[in-house]
């Protein structure tokens, strides 16, 4: 890094690098027990369940992600990086108040309400992902950046394992996108689906108590989805021209 660059800038540098640290970590051994558990739960379920499962997951996410409300318009001026980010940061704090508002709703209105709260709170999180996208601006109409939203996605809800596979896909995104299939069918819906449900079924679960449900459900999306806010951020970060050469920092 020059000495020219601002405050701003290095301290983005430092975070940067703390953050891929956090992301190409070896999976510990709770991680990978919890894995462990988690597959022998999903060898009990039937298979035409999981395949309605990832079917709907499929569907859903490629309506949203498709959908005619989520292009974003394209930026005309040129702004700092710490102006973007401060932009970007009011977003993210804007949509997990909407996604603890959605929670607490849901899991105050019980079970049935509770299977309500998977495609809102998935719309929300997807809608902030294309803000953002367009904030540090990248066209959310090329079909590439929407892959790369998607991959934002399983980085932040994926088992250590999965996610260290993910970030070196894009780590090396220059290399990883022109070798991307021309549909998203060939997409691995499948093992998203499963990561993304096994890293939010625990926590999702106390939404279905009564009692407790609107305060878990308002707790659990504003937090995640402030995570998976944090996780884009740095995740375009690493595209930034300033910052490709950033190297890990250990935390340890």
């Amino acid at each position: 890094m020059s000495n020219s660059k601002s405050a701003y800038d290095q301290l983005i540098a430092l975070e940067l690098g703390q953050w891929k640290h956090v992301m190409r970590r070896k999976p510990s051994f709770f991680n990978k027990t919890t894995k462990k558990f988690q597959k022998k739960i999903n060898q009990i379920i039937p298979e035409k369940v999981h395949r309605a499962i990832t079917k709907a997951i499929k569907e859903i996410t490629r309506g949203v992600i498709f959908g005619s409300g989520f292009t974003t318009k394209k930026r005309r001026e040129v702004p700092s990086l710490e102006e973007i980010e401060s932009k970007v940061k009011e977003r993210i704090n804007f949509y997990s108040s909407s996604a603890a508002v959605e929670g607490a709703a849901t899991g105050f209105g019980g079970f049935l309400l509770s299977l309500a709260d998977f495609p809102l709170w998935l719309t929300l999180k997807m809608k902030m992902l294309f803000e953002i996208a367009s904030r540090y601006g990248y066209d959310t109409k090329d079909y590439k950046e929407r892959v790369y939203i998607l991959y934002i996605f399983q980085l932040t809800f994926s088992s250590q394992q999965h996610r260290n596979m993910i970030f070196e896909k894009m780590e090396n995104w220059t290399i990883t996108k022109d070798q991307l299939p021309d549909d998203l069918h060939a997409f691995d819906w499948r093992t998203f689906q499963l990561e993304y449900r096994d890293y939010i079924d625990l926590a999702k679960l106390l939404q279905l108590i009564p009692g407790v449900g609107a305060i878990a459900g308002a707790f659990v999306n504003h937090k995640l989805t402030n995570k998976l806010g944090k996780t884009a951020m740095n995740a375009y970060r690493m595209r930034h021209n300033d910052f490709k050469e950033i190297k890990l920092i250990s935390q340890e």
